[in-house]
């Protein structure tokens, strides 16, 4: 009776690890670092280099593609330089003291929450690709001509090449970004930059 009764709780508990195991698989966690810089213009420089977390929740597979959820924290790390300082115009009160002020290099920390949606296709068993995008609020740490400082936004357009090796995944992401603060504040060009990251994955 009591080998019964084991044999009973210990299937029980089988059971709940496969069917714990099934509904974590949905998750995927990442770390990747990334850099780029602006698209070519006459206006300004700009560098970055960036670290984020990914958090990604399969939300449906279906024959051909895998829909998914993604939650990415990131903290930038920025250069930024004006180069053509007649984008301040003299109808500025205060042009001249501008332009001196922000033709300096100057380091700028963005802190971004980016939430955004993928859709990927499976090639093989172990290499996908993946298109995604996001956005998500983001606090700059100082004004430049084109963004003043404080809350902005960070749009991401991203191509997701991926490989896997068992439980873990091996990414490389090519992406666009745009930052603006959607007219919230008096500045509000913005910057548009290409970048391309590496990250690696574990599929939970």
């Amino acid at each position: 009776m009591k080998k019964r009764i084991f044999f009973v709780l210990l299937l029980l508990m089988s059971s709940n690890v496969f069917f714990g195991q099934d509904t974590i698989s949905k998750y995927t966690i990442g770390f990747h670092h990334g850099f780029g810089s602006e698209f070519k213009n006459r206006n300004y420089s700009f560098t970055n280099n960036y670290y984020k977390l990914s958090i990604n929740y399969k939300l449906k597979k279906t024959k051909n593609f895998i829909y998914e959820v993604v939650l990415q924290p990131e903290i930038n790390f920025a250069t930024h330089q004006l180069l053509n300082f007649y984008f301040i115009t003299p109808d500025d009160p205060n042009y001249i003291e501008k332009r001196n002020k922000f033709t300096k290099l100057k380091d700028i920390n963005q802190y971004i929450l980016n939430v955004g949606f993928a859709i990927r296709k499976p090639i093989t068993r172990t290499f996908s690709i993946a298109i995604l995008a996001s956005v998500g609020p983001m606090i700059s740490n100082k004004e430049t001509e084109r963004l003043s400082n404080g809350f902005a936004f960070s749009d991401v357009l991203t191509l997701e090449l991926s490989y896997k090796i068992n439980n873990f995944i091996l990414d490389i992401r090519p992406n666009v970004r745009h930052v603006s603060n959607a007219g919230l504040k008096s500045s509000n060009s913005g910057f548009n930059t290409k970048n391309i990251e590496f990250g690696i994955s574990y599929n939970l």
